[in-house]
């Protein structure tokens, strides 16, 4: 199917600047392109953090706040809801673009990625979209500079003038919205390195407890994986036969991983800051649910960590 993501994106990035002040954020013109500050010298909040997770899953999934218990304490927490998990997660919103150009470096995300095609779930799925413009969201510290717009122009083969940027640290409210709001993705990212089906997965729901805002962003990155290795819950509606699941389900959850039961920034700290160091079958949820719609049967796998949670959190 095509999805057009790159263009649900740009129609939900349309009012961006009219939205500006509502959303506590900055936009700025680099090398012609609509760049949004969500968080590095804009304030951003929580609604700036709803709207750029939702461009950054080209408008492909419900994300709200809702209230979780932590361990006996009331807390805040995401929710997302999404019918297309496959285009609005993997296709869309997964982190999976390292953009480093000079002596710039940010995550790059959102549809802009499916314009360059060249990660290995595009070429999977044999999917690619040639867009008139692109949207996309970087997790950074400092705005794109000129150099890398004409790298993702390139990458893409949309100009620049043609391509509109959302930024925000992982220590920002924006940012940390975003961030956690990725928990479907982790699971639907495991689910596809493990070689799961994707196409038998219909629909998603996940929730997860936001984590507080980090006063720095290695801090926030330890505390928004621990939201979702800790805290995160999944569950998917899928087709096919009960066996499969079964056989899968355990190695899904982060309680899979040999590297589970400490704080996040403890086990990056361990790897010497060095994601490729560490297990990758620890990024995960906390618990996964499949719901069969074929067979009508439920099967839950791994469970929540409050104490973790609460230790990363400081709480």
């Amino acid at each position: 199917m095509d999805w057009r993501l790159n263009d649900r994106a740009v129609r939900h990035a349309a009012n961006l600047s009219e939205l500006a002040g509502d959303l506590r954020i900055v936009p700025h013109d680099v090398a012609g392109a609509r760049v949004y500050d969500f968080g590095i010298q804009a304030a951003g909040g929580l609604s700036a953090g709803l709207k750029l997770a939702q461009i950054c899953m080209s408008g492909l999934a419900e994300i709200s706040f809702a209230t979780c218990d932590l361990g006996g304490v009331n807390w805040p927490s995401i929710q997302v809801i999404s019918d297309h998990p496959l285009a609005a997660c993997l296709f869309s919103q997964y982190a999976g673009w390292q953009i480093g150009v000079e002596k710039y470096f940010a995550m790059g995300s959102g549809p802009m990625r499916a314009a360059s095609g060249r990660e290995t779930v595009f070429q999977k799925f044999q999917y690619r979209e040639t867009p008139a413009a692109v949207v996309g969201v970087l997790e950074g510290r400092k705005l794109p500079t000129p150099a890398v717009l004409a790298f993702l122009a390139d990458k893409t083969g949309v100009s620049a003038e043609n391509t509109t940027l959302l930024i925000a640290p992982t220590a920002s409210q924006a940012g940390n919205v975003q961030v956690v709001a990725r928990v479907v993705e982790t699971a639907l990212h495991k689910l596809f390195e493990l070689g799961f089906d994707m196409q038998r997965i219909v629909s998603a729901f996940g929730t997860a407890p936001l984590s507080p805002v980090a006063k720095d962003d290695l801090t926030g990155i330890g505390r928004t994986n621990d939201a979702i290795l800790y805290g995160g819950r999944v569950t998917l509606w899928v087709r096919g036969d009960d066996a499969s699941l079964a056989e899968i389900g355990p190695q899904v959850p982060a309680n899979a991983s040999a590297s589970y039961g400490r704080p996040f920034l403890e086990i990056f700290e361990a790897a010497g800051r060095d994601f490729y160091k560490i297990d990758p079958h620890l990024f995960s949820p906390a618990e996964i649910v499949f719901q069969n719609l074929d067979s009508g049967k439920a099967q839950t796998f791994g469970q929540i960590n409050p104490s973790v949670l609460k230790q990363s959190f400081g709480i």
